[in-house]
Protein backbone atom coordinates (compact mmCIF):
# COMPACT_ATOMS: atom_id res chain seq x y z
CA UNK A 1 0.00 0.00 0.00
CA UNK A 2 1.53 3.32 -1.11
CA UNK A 3 1.05 6.48 0.91
CA UNK A 4 0.53 9.81 -0.83
CA UNK A 5 3.55 11.93 0.29
CA UNK A 6 1.47 15.13 0.19
CA UNK A 7 -1.24 13.64 2.39
CA UNK A 8 1.35 12.24 4.80
CA UNK A 9 2.94 15.68 5.12
CA UNK A 10 -0.44 17.30 5.85
CA UNK A 11 -1.16 14.68 8.53
CA UNK A 12 2.25 15.33 10.11
CA UNK A 13 1.66 19.11 10.02
CA UNK A 14 -1.79 18.86 11.61
CA UNK A 15 -0.51 16.43 14.25
CA UNK A 16 2.28 18.83 15.23
CA UNK A 17 -0.27 21.68 15.31
CA UNK A 18 -2.47 19.72 17.71
CA UNK A 19 0.57 18.81 19.84
CA UNK A 20 1.29 22.55 20.07
CA UNK A 21 -2.35 23.14 21.01
CA UNK A 22 -2.07 20.51 23.75
CA UNK A 23 1.12 22.16 25.05
CA UNK A 24 -0.64 25.54 24.85
CA UNK A 25 -3.30 24.22 27.22
CA UNK A 26 -0.64 22.60 29.42
CA UNK A 27 1.51 25.74 29.49
CA UNK A 28 -1.45 28.09 29.94
CA UNK A 29 -3.35 25.99 32.48
CA UNK A 30 -2.12 28.52 35.01
CA UNK A 31 -4.13 31.25 33.29
CA UNK A 32 -7.38 29.39 33.91
CA UNK A 33 -6.78 27.87 37.32
CA UNK A 34 -4.06 29.74 39.23
CA UNK A 35 -6.47 32.11 40.99
CA UNK A 36 -9.06 29.47 41.88
CA UNK A 37 -6.30 27.15 43.21
CA UNK A 38 -4.44 29.84 45.15
CA UNK A 39 -7.67 30.92 46.89
CA UNK A 40 -8.38 27.23 47.70
CA UNK A 41 -11.85 27.40 46.17
CA UNK A 42 -11.08 24.21 44.24
CA UNK A 43 -8.42 21.55 44.58
CA UNK A 44 -5.83 21.54 41.77
CA UNK A 45 -7.30 18.44 40.11
CA UNK A 46 -10.89 19.70 40.24
CA UNK A 47 -9.74 23.11 39.02
CA UNK A 48 -8.06 21.74 35.89
CA UNK A 49 -11.12 19.58 35.15
CA UNK A 50 -13.37 22.63 35.53
CA UNK A 51 -11.13 24.70 33.24
CA UNK A 52 -10.76 21.91 30.65
CA UNK A 53 -14.54 21.48 30.33
CA UNK A 54 -15.07 25.19 29.65
CA UNK A 55 -12.05 25.35 27.33
CA UNK A 56 -13.85 22.79 25.17
CA UNK A 57 -17.32 24.39 25.43
CA UNK A 58 -15.86 27.59 23.96
CA UNK A 59 -15.90 25.77 20.60
CA UNK A 60 -19.63 26.41 20.39
CA UNK A 61 -19.72 30.00 21.68
CA UNK A 62 -16.94 32.31 20.50
CA UNK A 63 -16.74 31.84 16.74
CA UNK A 64 -13.60 31.74 14.57
CA UNK A 65 -12.67 35.42 14.07
CA UNK A 66 -9.25 35.03 15.71
CA UNK A 67 -8.52 31.93 13.60
CA UNK A 68 -9.24 33.91 10.43
CA UNK A 69 -6.75 36.59 11.50
CA UNK A 70 -4.03 34.01 12.17
CA UNK A 71 -4.84 31.86 9.12
CA UNK A 72 -4.81 34.50 6.41
CA UNK A 73 -4.25 37.95 7.93
CA UNK A 74 -0.63 37.94 9.12
CA UNK A 75 1.45 35.97 6.58
CA UNK A 76 1.02 35.82 2.79
CA UNK A 77 -0.38 32.34 2.25
CA UNK A 78 1.10 32.04 -1.24
CA UNK A 79 4.53 32.00 0.41
CA UNK A 80 3.63 29.37 3.02
CA UNK A 81 4.45 25.67 2.62
CA UNK A 82 3.90 22.70 4.91
CA UNK A 83 7.55 23.00 5.94
CA UNK A 84 7.03 26.62 6.97
CA UNK A 85 4.11 25.57 9.17
CA UNK A 86 6.09 22.69 10.71
CA UNK A 87 9.12 24.92 11.41
CA UNK A 88 6.89 27.64 12.89
CA UNK A 89 5.21 25.16 15.20
CA UNK A 90 8.58 23.67 16.20
CA UNK A 91 9.89 27.13 17.17
CA UNK A 92 6.77 27.86 19.22
CA UNK A 93 6.90 24.47 20.96
CA UNK A 94 10.61 24.92 21.82
CA UNK A 95 9.96 28.34 23.40
CA UNK A 96 6.92 27.04 25.29
CA UNK A 97 8.87 24.14 26.76
CA UNK A 98 11.76 26.40 27.79
CA UNK A 99 9.53 28.95 29.50
CA UNK A 100 7.51 26.19 31.18
CA UNK A 101 10.79 24.82 32.57
CA UNK A 102 11.73 28.29 33.82
CA UNK A 103 8.25 28.72 35.34
CA UNK A 104 7.51 31.85 33.32
CA UNK A 105 3.91 32.54 32.22
CA UNK A 106 4.72 33.66 28.67
CA UNK A 107 2.29 33.73 25.77
CA UNK A 108 1.88 30.55 23.74
CA UNK A 109 -0.11 32.66 21.28
CA UNK A 110 2.75 35.04 20.66
CA UNK A 111 5.17 32.11 20.45
CA UNK A 112 2.96 30.67 17.70
CA UNK A 113 2.71 33.83 15.61
CA UNK A 114 6.41 34.55 16.17
CA UNK A 115 7.35 31.04 15.05
CA UNK A 116 5.02 31.20 12.04
CA UNK A 117 6.49 34.54 10.95
CA UNK A 118 10.08 33.46 11.59
CA UNK A 119 9.72 30.34 9.46
CA UNK A 120 8.04 32.27 6.62
CA UNK A 121 10.76 34.94 6.69
CA UNK A 122 13.43 32.22 6.67
CA UNK A 123 11.90 30.63 3.58
CA UNK A 124 11.66 33.97 1.79
CA UNK A 125 15.31 34.69 2.61
CA UNK A 126 16.33 31.41 0.97
CA UNK A 127 14.13 31.66 -2.15
CA UNK A 128 13.93 35.42 -2.69
CA UNK A 129 17.01 36.79 -0.93
CA UNK A 130 17.42 38.57 2.39
CA UNK A 131 16.35 41.92 0.94
CA UNK A 132 12.83 40.54 0.29
CA UNK A 133 12.62 38.29 3.35
CA UNK A 134 10.06 40.47 5.13
CA UNK A 135 7.79 40.76 2.09
CA UNK A 136 5.86 37.71 3.39
CA UNK A 137 4.55 39.74 6.33
CA UNK A 138 1.16 41.46 6.03
CA UNK A 139 1.82 44.57 8.18
CA UNK A 140 -1.81 45.53 8.80
CA UNK A 141 -2.44 42.09 10.29
CA UNK A 142 0.16 42.76 12.99
CA UNK A 143 -0.76 46.24 14.18
CA UNK A 144 -3.54 45.26 16.60
CA UNK A 145 -1.74 42.10 17.74
CA UNK A 146 1.41 44.03 18.66
CA UNK A 147 -0.60 46.87 20.22
CA UNK A 148 -2.48 44.39 22.42
CA UNK A 149 0.78 43.06 23.88
CA UNK A 150 0.56 46.29 25.88
CA UNK A 151 -3.20 46.90 25.81
CA UNK A 152 -4.41 43.43 26.92
CA UNK A 153 -2.65 43.45 30.32
CA UNK A 154 -3.54 47.12 30.80
CA UNK A 155 -7.22 46.47 30.05
CA UNK A 156 -7.16 43.47 32.41
CA UNK A 157 -5.43 45.57 35.08
CA UNK A 158 -7.84 48.52 34.82
CA UNK A 159 -10.98 46.33 34.74
CA UNK A 160 -9.76 44.30 37.73
CA UNK A 161 -8.93 47.47 39.62
CA UNK A 162 -12.38 48.95 38.91
CA UNK A 163 -14.18 45.73 39.82
CA UNK A 164 -12.18 45.46 43.04
CA UNK A 165 -12.85 49.04 44.08
CA UNK A 166 -16.58 48.70 43.24
CA UNK A 167 -16.81 45.39 45.08
CA UNK A 168 -15.05 46.72 48.18
CA UNK A 169 -17.48 49.66 48.28
CA UNK A 170 -20.56 47.43 47.85
CA UNK A 171 -19.32 44.97 50.50
CA UNK A 172 -18.04 47.58 52.97
CA UNK A 173 -20.68 46.77 55.60
CA UNK A 174 -20.57 43.00 55.21
CA UNK A 175 -18.69 40.68 57.54
CA UNK A 176 -15.42 39.40 56.01
CA UNK A 177 -16.47 35.77 56.54
CA UNK A 178 -19.77 36.35 54.70
CA UNK A 179 -17.95 38.07 51.79
CA UNK A 180 -15.50 35.17 51.62
CA UNK A 181 -18.34 32.62 51.50
CA UNK A 182 -20.18 34.48 48.72
CA UNK A 183 -17.11 34.92 46.53
CA UNK A 184 -16.00 31.32 46.93
CA UNK A 185 -19.20 30.42 45.08
CA UNK A 186 -18.99 33.29 42.62
CA UNK A 187 -15.40 32.41 41.78
CA UNK A 188 -16.61 29.16 40.24
CA UNK A 189 -18.54 31.26 37.71
CA UNK A 190 -15.67 33.67 37.06
CA UNK A 191 -13.22 30.78 36.59
CA UNK A 192 -15.64 29.16 34.13
CA UNK A 193 -16.03 32.45 32.22
CA UNK A 194 -12.26 32.95 32.07
CA UNK A 195 -11.74 29.38 30.83
CA UNK A 196 -14.32 30.00 28.08
CA UNK A 197 -12.36 33.09 27.02
CA UNK A 198 -9.06 31.22 27.20
CA UNK A 199 -10.31 28.33 25.09
CA UNK A 200 -12.08 30.62 22.65
CA UNK A 201 -9.01 32.77 22.07
CA UNK A 202 -6.12 30.30 22.21
CA UNK A 203 -7.63 27.28 20.44
CA UNK A 204 -8.53 29.53 17.51
CA UNK A 205 -4.88 30.28 16.82
CA UNK A 206 -4.18 26.61 16.16
CA UNK A 207 -7.36 26.42 14.08
CA UNK A 208 -6.00 29.17 11.84
CA UNK A 209 -2.69 27.32 11.39
CA UNK A 210 -4.48 24.04 10.53
CA UNK A 211 -6.72 25.81 8.01
CA UNK A 212 -3.65 27.43 6.43
CA UNK A 213 -1.90 24.06 6.21
CA UNK A 214 -4.91 22.47 4.47
CA UNK A 215 -5.04 25.38 2.03
CA UNK A 216 -1.34 25.25 1.13
CA UNK A 217 -1.64 21.49 0.59
CA UNK A 218 -4.55 22.00 -1.81
CA UNK A 219 -7.24 20.43 0.39
CA UNK A 220 -9.07 23.72 0.86
CA UNK A 221 -9.91 26.36 -1.74
CA UNK A 222 -9.17 30.06 -1.41
CA UNK A 223 -12.89 30.74 -0.99
CA UNK A 224 -13.16 28.10 1.76
CA UNK A 225 -10.16 29.37 3.70
CA UNK A 226 -11.61 32.90 3.48
CA UNK A 227 -15.04 31.64 4.54
CA UNK A 228 -16.03 28.87 6.95
CA UNK A 229 -13.52 26.18 5.85
CA UNK A 230 -16.11 24.11 3.98
CA UNK A 231 -16.54 20.54 5.22
CA UNK A 232 -13.44 20.95 7.43
CA UNK A 233 -15.25 23.54 9.59
CA UNK A 234 -16.28 21.40 12.57
CA UNK A 235 -13.39 18.88 12.43
CA UNK A 236 -10.90 21.76 12.76
CA UNK A 237 -12.84 23.46 15.57
CA UNK A 238 -13.48 20.31 17.63
CA UNK A 239 -9.95 18.93 17.20
CA UNK A 240 -8.35 22.21 18.34
CA UNK A 241 -10.63 22.60 21.36
CA UNK A 242 -10.22 18.96 22.38
CA UNK A 243 -6.42 19.28 22.25
CA UNK A 244 -6.29 22.47 24.33
CA UNK A 245 -8.79 21.03 26.85
CA UNK A 246 -6.66 17.88 27.28
CA UNK A 247 -3.56 20.04 27.72
CA UNK A 248 -5.29 22.14 30.37
CA UNK A 249 -6.40 19.00 32.19
CA UNK A 250 -2.78 17.84 32.28
CA UNK A 251 -1.86 21.07 34.06
CA UNK A 252 1.33 23.13 34.25
CA UNK A 253 2.09 23.32 37.93
CA UNK A 254 5.34 25.30 37.77
CA UNK A 255 3.52 28.27 36.21
CA UNK A 256 0.47 27.85 38.46
CA UNK A 257 2.74 28.55 41.42
CA UNK A 258 4.12 31.74 39.81
CA UNK A 259 0.71 33.07 38.74
CA UNK A 260 -1.20 32.10 41.85
CA UNK A 261 1.17 32.97 44.66
CA UNK A 262 4.29 34.84 43.55
CA UNK A 263 2.76 37.96 41.95
CA UNK A 264 0.41 38.81 44.84
CA UNK A 265 -1.65 37.00 47.49
CA UNK A 266 -5.27 36.45 46.49
CA UNK A 267 -8.51 35.80 48.36
CA UNK A 268 -11.74 34.59 46.70
CA UNK A 269 -12.94 38.18 46.22
CA UNK A 270 -9.69 39.13 44.48
CA UNK A 271 -9.71 35.94 42.43
CA UNK A 272 -13.25 36.69 41.26
CA UNK A 273 -12.31 40.24 40.21
CA UNK A 274 -9.17 39.10 38.36
CA UNK A 275 -10.96 36.30 36.49
CA UNK A 276 -13.97 38.46 35.63
CA UNK A 277 -11.74 41.22 34.25
CA UNK A 278 -9.77 38.69 32.23
CA UNK A 279 -12.93 37.03 30.89
CA UNK A 280 -14.45 40.36 29.75
CA UNK A 281 -11.22 41.24 27.93
CA UNK A 282 -10.97 37.85 26.23
CA UNK A 283 -14.62 37.74 25.14
CA UNK A 284 -14.29 41.15 23.51
CA UNK A 285 -11.03 40.41 21.70
CA UNK A 286 -12.14 36.94 20.56
CA UNK A 287 -15.32 38.30 18.99
CA UNK A 288 -13.34 41.16 17.40
CA UNK A 289 -10.79 38.74 15.91
CA UNK A 290 -7.81 40.15 17.82
CA UNK A 291 -5.31 37.44 18.85
CA UNK A 292 -4.28 38.48 22.36
CA UNK A 293 -2.33 36.71 25.04
CA UNK A 294 -4.47 35.12 27.73
CA UNK A 295 -1.34 35.06 29.90
CA UNK A 296 -0.78 38.81 29.58
CA UNK A 297 -4.45 39.48 30.28
CA UNK A 298 -4.76 37.51 33.52
CA UNK A 299 -1.36 38.67 34.77
CA UNK A 300 -2.43 42.29 34.33
CA UNK A 301 -5.70 41.53 36.11
CA UNK A 302 -3.90 39.91 39.07
CA UNK A 303 -1.57 42.91 39.34
CA UNK A 304 -4.64 45.22 39.25
CA UNK A 305 -6.24 43.36 42.17
CA UNK A 306 -3.03 43.44 44.20
CA UNK A 307 -2.41 47.12 43.53
CA UNK A 308 -5.81 48.16 44.98
CA UNK A 309 -4.66 47.32 48.50
CA UNK A 310 -1.19 48.82 48.18
CA UNK A 311 1.49 48.87 45.49
CA UNK A 312 3.83 46.92 47.75
CA UNK A 313 1.35 44.01 47.68
CA UNK A 314 2.57 43.28 44.14
CA UNK A 315 5.93 41.53 43.87
CA UNK A 316 7.27 43.81 41.16
CA UNK A 317 10.48 41.81 40.73
CA UNK A 318 8.49 38.76 39.63
CA UNK A 319 6.22 40.93 37.47
CA UNK A 320 9.25 42.53 35.80
CA UNK A 321 10.76 39.14 35.01
CA UNK A 322 7.47 38.11 33.39
CA UNK A 323 7.35 41.31 31.30
CA UNK A 324 10.86 40.68 29.94
CA UNK A 325 9.79 37.19 28.94
CA UNK A 326 6.79 38.72 27.12
CA UNK A 327 9.07 41.10 25.17
CA UNK A 328 11.37 38.30 24.03
CA UNK A 329 8.67 35.75 23.14
CA UNK A 330 7.91 36.73 19.51
CA UNK A 331 11.54 37.31 18.42
CA UNK A 332 12.82 34.25 20.33
CA UNK A 333 10.22 31.92 18.81
CA UNK A 334 10.86 33.48 15.37
CA UNK A 335 14.60 32.83 15.62
CA UNK A 336 14.06 29.25 16.76
CA UNK A 337 11.61 28.61 13.92
CA UNK A 338 13.98 30.18 11.37
CA UNK A 339 16.80 27.90 12.56
CA UNK A 340 14.51 24.87 12.23
CA UNK A 341 13.51 25.89 8.68
CA UNK A 342 17.11 26.51 7.57
CA UNK A 343 18.04 23.10 8.97
CA UNK A 344 15.21 21.50 7.02
CA UNK A 345 16.29 23.36 3.88
CA UNK A 346 19.80 21.87 4.22
CA UNK A 347 18.39 18.34 4.03
CA UNK A 348 15.48 19.02 1.67
CA UNK A 349 16.17 21.81 -0.80
CA UNK A 350 12.98 23.54 -1.90
CA UNK A 351 11.19 23.35 1.47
Amino acid sequence: MTVNPGLALVIITITIALIFDFLNGFHDAANSIATVVSTRVLSPRLAVLWAAVFNFLAAFLLGTAVAKTIGRGMIRLDQVTQYVVIAGLAGAIAWDVLTWWWGLPTSSSHALIGGYAGAAIARASVHQGFTKAFSVIIPQGWYLTLAFIILAPLIGLVLALLLTVAGLWLMRRKAPRQVDTWFRRLQLLSAAAYSLGHGGNDAQKTMGIVAGALYTAGYMSKAEVAGNWGHFHWPIILAAHAAIALGTYSGGWRIVRTMGTKITKLKPFGGFCAESAGAITLFGTALAGIPVSTTHTITGAIVGVGAVNRLSAVRWGVAGRIVWAWIFTIPAAAIMAALVFWTMEMFYAGA
